[in-house]
């Protein structure tokens, strides 16, 4: 499988990063491809589109200012499958994207993903202290449809809170 391209360029009010792509992302070539998934449902009605855009439409986010990329490029069924290891070499890369193309704001989908990447056990939803160069970082819940802690409402809360600030 190819790695899934990232949905970016400069000037974006914030990019979105995935843990990694699920298998049927990879199959399809967009980002939170599963229908399970309610990462596009949260976007609208958490303010930052006009409408619930499908994942093939996910270039039209660079018209909002916004983009997805992801921690891990190597596609799984499950993100536990993912190592420490992975996960952290993932950050850094991450940080090299981020201060390539510094956006106003990092949102990263996943605490513990988060949490992982960046050494830092204790970090929690919402605004980090950390910086990346300007960038901000935000760290929302995980839109995957395993997550149950957090409902559709829930879910599109956490969006429309980064939504109010960024």
């Amino acid at each position: 499988m190819q790695p899934l391209p990232d949905v970016i360029a400069r000037g974006l009010r914030v990019l979105f990063c995935g843990i990694n792509p699920g298998l049927m992302s990879a199959e399809t070539g967009h980002h939170f491809a599963r229908p399970g998934n309610r990462f596009w449902p949260a976007l609208h009605q958490g303010g930052f589109t006009p409408r619930q855009l499908l994942p093939a439409e996910q270039a039209e986010l660079l018209g909002y200012r916004l983009g997805i990329t992801n921690v891990v490029e190597r596609p799984s069924a499950r993100a536990e499958e993912l190592t420490r290891a992975e996960l952290m070499a993932g950050g850094e890369r991450l940080v090299d994207r981020v201060l390539e193309y510094q956006p106003e704001w990092l949102a990263v989908v996943g605490v513990t993903a988060y949490r992982d990447a960046f050494g830092e056990r204790k970090a929690q939803m919402g605004r980090q202290e950390r910086l990346i160069g300007s960038t901000r970082v935000w760290i929302l819940p995980n839109p995957s449809g395993l997550n149950a802690h957090y409902t559709l409402p829930k879910l599109a809360a956490a969006f429309a809170e980064l939504e109010h600030v960024s």
